[in-house]
């Protein structure tokens, strides 16, 4: 493993950011306090981007997969960026990206890669830039998730249940930053969306509130 990960720009534009574009237009409420992008955190396997990508429809804004666009942008796969380059610069790159999708600004929804948040920088410009939210999930529901794909470069370890309980241990802590924390379970997926999306709304009409 050896070289530098080269990273080609990409337009930041609604248009560019959204898989799938809002098909009504946003609540009121949503359009005076969703003003900048929420930041999806957590672990693998705890749905950032299945529900980042629901979410964003319910406020009617764009949706940018982290993961997505390093890998459109580097022109290779997440597990083949980290055989060739190794993690740290993934991590490299990774935090290139967040900055770029986080600094063109507006309201969106981002879903990152679940070391993003470790980054000391990362959490730093997301706190004075965007919102964080951390998807909490156990283990058995993580776990569950994450076996049944073969793509995560972390897990490929000769025990992998380990491996992800020392992720859990190591990085809770620090999700736990986070200005929204949801707990997700083993529901069906539009149940947790309206759960996180009224936590959203909550967490934004507390602080509007709070600075009246």
């Amino acid at each position: 493993m050896s070289g530098t990960l080269t990273m080609a720009a990409r337009p930041t534009t609604p248009a560019a950011l959204t898989e799938s574009p809002p098909d009504e237009a946003p609540e009121s409420v949503v359009t005076d306090l969703l003003t900048r992008p929420l930041v999806l955190v957590g672990l693998m396997g705890a749905g950032k981007s299945s529900i980042g990508r629901r979410l964003a429809q319910r406020f009617g804004v764009a949706f940018a997969d982290a993961d997505t666009e390093i890998e459109k942008a580097a022109g290779r796969s997440i597990p083949e960026i980290f055989e060739a380059f190794g993690e740290e610069e993934f991590r490299n790159g990774e935090r290139r990206v967040i900055r770029r999708l986080i600094e063109s600004g507006g309201p969106r929804i981002l879903a990152t890669g679940g070391g993003a948040f470790m980054a000391e920088d990362t959490r730093s410009l997301i706190r004075e830039r965007a919102t964080s939210l951390w998807l909490k999930a156990d283990f058995e529901t993580l776990f569950e998730r994450v076996s049944k794909r073969s793509n995560r470069p972390l897990l490929k370890t000769a025990d992998p249940q380990a491996t992800l309980r020392e992720l859990m241990r190591k990085r809770y802590p620090v999700y736990g930053e986070a200005d929204i924390v949801v707990e997700t379970r083993r529901v069906p997926i539009e149940e947790t969306v309206d759960k996180v999306y009224h936590a959203v709304l909550d967490h934004f009409e507390r602080e509007a509130a709070s600075s009246r």
